[in-house]
């Protein structure tokens, strides 16, 4: 996965593909931003937008409910 541009993309596109790595290559959040060398504060803020935070008990982002 090319993962210079990911934050750039759009944010519904980014959650999908964060999912995916979370449930199939990465045991945990750290571990995603390690291996992908992304920034925690770039991604939460950018799942944030479309009301999504991390999950630790599913390992994957979530819906916020309101």
């Amino acid at each position: 996965m090319e993962v210079s541009n990911l934050l750039t993309m759009e944010s519904a596109i980014v959650l999908g593909i964060i999912n995916e790595r979370l449930r199939i290559e990465c045991d945990s959040y750290q571990q995603l931003l390690s291996r992908y060398e992304l920034e925690e504060g770039s991604l939460n803020h950018k799942m944030a937008l479309l009301g999504y935070q991390y999950d630790p008990l599913s390992n994957q982002f979530k819906n916020i409910p309101i």
